[in-house]
């Protein structure tokens, strides 16, 4: 068999700069060839023992438990907290490592997701024996399903040869970027079949920008007597008021029941400018059916709505006010 080509090298005449720019397109292009023929290939001969994998985690009763070593190793890592982090309990095994005591932490409610290219990995040995010694269910995710690790395996997740994007199609980049393509569909289709809601998303993400965007309204907002609010038949002379003394730049005007009718701006003020403007009543004044947003609201939902020119959110319940929200809170939380 002759060895693979290698892959055409941009003329000396080139820029240091341009060069490297060519050899990142190069790269990028060779990723882009792995995801279509893996795409191809689950929308033909991998499709099926993909759904049956899905499944198969789906039914386990214990965790997913990753495994591999090398660049796969470290593919697998990613495998499992994207697993873990989107509702399905998982973690990672060195497969080296289990060899010297590591086992012990698989039992036989569990399944293996092991990543091997090759599948030829003499490392994997012992872990192998392991799942057909106590019956655990092994699904394989390599290049060549005919390896010893693909023949032991229950499923075989065969991933498309395609080269790498090494010159030398040595070092693993396409291949790698195939097990981590692969990785991730597994947990997206195990979040959707079980219907993994952004709020339970929210436990396992309480940190950084990701954990505030997931909290709610009610963490953010202003409550009690900081709500400039004012009833239906209020003078625009009090309204003026209220809004300079809360400081939000507008004022909830709320009808009988005390639901919210209207909002006045900054806004509506610069619009109907007159002399007689703070003699007017409220209620011809005021923004109709404004904007808000629940307590139970997403912090993210309430930015998304800000970014229509929006600064400022009623927040309600049951559509009466019971806080406001401004984008800068949630730019000091992070969530922008």
């Amino acid at each position: 068999m002759t060895s693979p080509k290698p892959l055409m090298t941009q003329s000396s005449s080139l820029s240091p700069a341009d060069s490297a720019v060519q050899s990142a397109l190069r790269t990028l292009d060779a990723g882009s060839i792995g995801m279509a023929a893996l795409s191809a290939a689950l929308r033909g001969p991998l499709g099926a023992p993909f759904a049956e994998a899905v499944e198969l985690i789906r039914q386990a009763k214990g965790r997913v438990i990753v495994t591999g070593l090398g660049k796969s190793g470290h593919i697998g890592r990613k495998v499992a907290a994207t697993l873990a982090s989107t509702g399905t309990p998982a973690f990672f095994v060195h497969a080296a490592e289990a060899s010297h005591g590591d086992l012990g932490m698989i039992t036989a409610d569990d399944v293996i997701v092991a990543l091997s290219w090759s599948g030829e990995q003499p490392e994997m040995k012992n872990l192998v024996n392991y799942s057909a010694r106590f019956a655990i269910p092994m699904i394989a995710v390599t290049s060549n399903a005919e390896s010893s690790l693909g023949t032991a395996a229950r499923i075989v997740l065969e991933l498309p040869k395609v080269r790498e994007a090494c010159p030398h199609n040595l070092a693993p980049t396409t291949s790698t970027l195939m097990q981590a393509a692969i990785g991730d569909a597994l947990a997206i289709a195990l979040l959707e079949g079980r219907g993994f809601t952004a709020l339970e998303f929210a436990n396992f993400h309480p940190g950084g920008k990701l954990g505030a965007m997931l909290k709610h309204t009610r963490d953010f907002m202003h409550t009690g007597g900081a709500v400039p609010l004012k009833p239906l038949g209020t003078r625009m002379s009090e309204a003026v008021l209220e809004m300079s003394a809360k400081g939000f730049g507008c004022v909830a005007i709320v009808d009988a029941r005390g639901h919210v009718a209207g909002i006045i701006t900054d806004g509506d003020l610069r619009r109907h400018m007159r002399p007689d403007l703070m003699d007017a009543l409220v209620d011809e004044i005021m923004t109709r059916t404004p904007k808000t947003i629940s307590s139970n609201s997403l912090a993210s939902e309430a930015l998304k709505l800000m970014s229509s020119k929006i600064s400022t959110l009623i927040v309600t319940d049951a559509g009466k006010p019971v806080g406001i929200l401004h984008l800068h809170d949630l730019l000091r939380a992070g969530v922008a």
